[in-house]
């Protein structure tokens, strides 16, 4: 039996790792580095491991739960989650307003405007404050039970303090951005089909039979109404949006209240264009009377509320034709087919090529060479066709087929059963060999500064490197027999290759190339494992019991670790001197200590990842976008929304030449970084 002593530290680490986790995930504002917070978490770890008994619903040690569901659970809600009507312009949007307040038989209606999330609508119930059950929408008055997968996003609380004895919790989960990008570059180097958006990756995402592949694809959370509630007193939408952020749920910050329609319209307006620079996708905004007397009277229908509605924004497409379709490799062999488009402006953008994903989705839409087709930016980031514009053929296009054989070494080409992906089956195929190398040295890997493609190419043509380990035994004078590779440039390209020894073991996992383990799962297994021996040691059970690791990814590194051709090239890269231990990164100054810092527009001296590696250097953070926790904006040229932000909000804005003096760099140094743009070679791998 475990001591009254330890029960009460184990509630107590409880309530701090709750505290601290809202201050991260939900606030972006932690008090305590992560090391003192995985100190927290392992001691909780290792009293409920010693006493099972003490483990409770609402631990955060619970997130993610060890079993795979077989089916979702069917359950009927208190209360249905119905849907919202759509207005598409101004005329619609006061037609509405003539309706609420014909009804209510008053002028005085207030609104509020919410930015309309596209994610996957989620219902959590809450008993005593412990979150008991999460419910998809489904059809509006049965949801599925995905509660184990709900557990697993960090902005979602497992227990609220002061909370009344029921409550149904509404909102939206959705994928961000960077996170929908990320996964379907890992789907297209699988040769699995990618998503079409990022609110099918969430709906995906959610529906998962393991709970530890939901966990890695980095969902999220906005908490935005409210379900059948016990002894909750609220007035207002605008009080409840205070009232979930006070429960510690995240809610999205650009909502408003107006006194009139033609606010609600102003604010519509404004968001149109304002939205594309925000890190997840939105399509229209959320129109509800603010109060809820008003609401009540106005009722229902069936399918949707009198007193909401949804203002719908027209999807940004752009008309071109298919020049040619090429067809390019990635790091595991799979041969993946691109459209090379007539140039095209789209969401701010010039677009000259477009991803295809795979032979299937070619097919299914029937693209062809020649072809008029409308694009779109799935996520607001990847342009991709929408559909083709069959009514404009000629005659003259040509239908795609995939090579029989390999466009690098010429051996054959196979589709792998199960998969949608076309692959080389020649393990030593040069093309293979070349894309592990320059992921090897890229900028999110080893970071080998100076060693892009184009050296890599030179490299492999004269028989310097053969795979990564080579790279830490070049030779100065070797490189010099290279194109364009002078004695100081080929110095330079050792001294870098050296510097990245050092690097640690979650940027070597990723560098390895590893199927399906992308930077993250990278992250988290060598928080876990420490060094790259005991990841190589563990059994594919252990490697799943690593948070934010499922199934296939640790089934992958398993086998990759099994084969003694890669514990080889794990020998030799120990042997050149290359930590494979975990490494806590160390700031080397406190210039930017406890600034949370964003970077806008085009710097002249350096990329916007280098600047950003510099703020973390000298003790900062760097976000996405301005938030309410924002201190600093660094503003290059062409800067947009953001500055405008940042200057509404009051925050400190830098130009480039502030940033310069405060991070103390001197005219020799930024000008380094300028000349090697301008001679064309990249400051750091592309």
């Amino acid at each position: 039996m475990a001591s009254e002593t330890l029960i009460q530290e184990a509630e107590a680490l409880r309530k701090a790792i709750r505290h601290h986790s809202y201050l991260y995930y939900v606030l972006d504002r932690p008090e305590i580095t992560d090391f003192e917070f995985d100190q927290m978490y392992r001691r909780l770890v290792e009293i409920e491991t010693a006493h099972p008994e003490l483990v409770t619903p609402d631990s955060p040690t619970q997130r993610v739960g060890g079993r795979a569901s077989d089916d979702f659970r069917k359950v009927r809600f208190k209360k249905p989650m119905l849907s919202l009507t759509n207005v598409f312009n101004a005329g619609e949007l006061r037609e509405f307003d003539r309706r609420v307040k014909g009804s209510l038989g008053t002028d005085a209606v207030e609104y509020v405007t919410e930015l309309k999330i596209d994610g996957l609508s989620m219902n959590l119930v809450y008993e005593e404050g412990r979150l008991v059950q999460g419910l998809t929408r489904g059809d509006g008055r049965v949801g599925e039970d995905v509660t184990a997968n709900v557990k697993t996003i960090k902005t979602i609380p497992l227990y609220i303090e002061n909370a009344p004895p029921y409550m149904e919790i509404r909102g939206e989960v959705y994928m961000p951005r960077k996170s929908f990008a990320r996964l379907n570059e890992e789907r297209d180097e699988a040769g699995l089909m990618p998503f079409a958006n990022c609110r099918n990756a969430a709906a995906g995402s959610l529906r998962q039979l393991d709970p530890h592949v939901t966990a890695a694809r980095s969902l999220d959370f906005f908490a935005y109404a409210i379900g059948e509630a016990e002894g909750l007193r609220v007035h207002t939408q605008e009080e409840l949006l205070r009232q979930l952020a006070a429960f510690h749920f995240r809610v999205n910050p650009n909502y408003r209240k107006w006194d009139s329609i033609e606010g609600v319209i102003e604010g519509v307006a404004e968001w149109e264009e304002k939205r594309r620079s925000l890190p997840y996708d939105t399509d229209g905004m959320v129109v509800k009377v603010n109060d809820f007397r008003q609401q009540e009277a106005l009722g229902a229908t069936v399918k949707d509320p009198k007193w909401a509605t949804a203002y719908k924004y027209p999807p940004e497409e752009a008309v071109t034709r298919v020049e040619r379709i090429v067809v390019t490799m990635g790091r595991t062999g799979v041969l993946t087919p691109s459209a090379d488009l007539s140039p095209v402006r789209l969401a701010g953008t010039t677009v000259k090529r477009a991803t295809l994903h795979n032979l299937d989705f070619i097919r299914e839409k029937d693209i062809r060479e020649g072809d008029w087709v409308r694009i779109y930016k799935a996520g607001e980031i990847i342009p991709e066709v929408a559909a083709v514009l069959k009514e404009k053929r000629t005659g003259e296009e040509k239908e795609f087929e995939m090579p029989g054989t390999c466009p690098v070494c010429g051996g054959k080409v196979a589709r792998v059963e199960g998969e949608a992906a076309y692959r080389c089956t020649n393990p030593q195929c040069g093309g293979v060999v070349r894309e592990k190398l320059i992921h090897f040295a890229s900028r999110d890997a080893m970071d080998i500064e100076g060693l892009g493609p184009s050296v890599v190419d030179s490299l492999l043509a004269c028989g310097l490197v053969k795979d990564p380990a080579d790279f830490y035994t070049m030779d100065a004078e070797e490189l010099q027999q290279l194109e364009r590779m002078g004695e100081k440039r080929a110095a330079n390209l050792v001294e870098a290759a050296k510097a990245s020894r050092g690097r640690g073991l979650a940027k070597l996992l990723f560098a390895l190339g590893i199927r399906f383990l992308g930077a993250k799962g990278a992250e988290l297994l060598a928080a876990r494992y420490h060094t790259v021996e005991a990841i190589m040691e563990a059994s594919t059970e252990n490697l799943m019991e690593t948070e934010g690791i499922g199934t296939v990814i640790a089934e992958s590194v398993h086998a990759y670790f099994a084969d003694e051709g890669h514990r080889a090239l794990i020998a030799r890269l120990q042997a050149a001197g290359v930590v494979t231990d975990e490494v806590k990164e160390e700031t080397e100054g406190a210039a930017f200590a406890g600034e949370r810092a964003v970077l806008t527009g085009k710097l002249a001296s350096m990329g916007r990842r280098e600047a950003g590696d510099i703020i973390r250097r000298l003790g900062g953070e760097v976000q996405s976008s301005v938030t309410k926790t924002t201190t600093l904006v660094i503003a290059g040229t062409d800067a947009g929304s953001k500055l405008d932000k940042a200057r509404a909000q009051g925050v400190t804005i830098l130009t480039e030449d502030e940033f310069l003096r405060r991070a103390g760099l001197s005219g020799e140094e930024t000008g380094a970084v300028g000349a090697k743009k301008e001679e064309g070679l990249p400051s750091s791998n592309a």
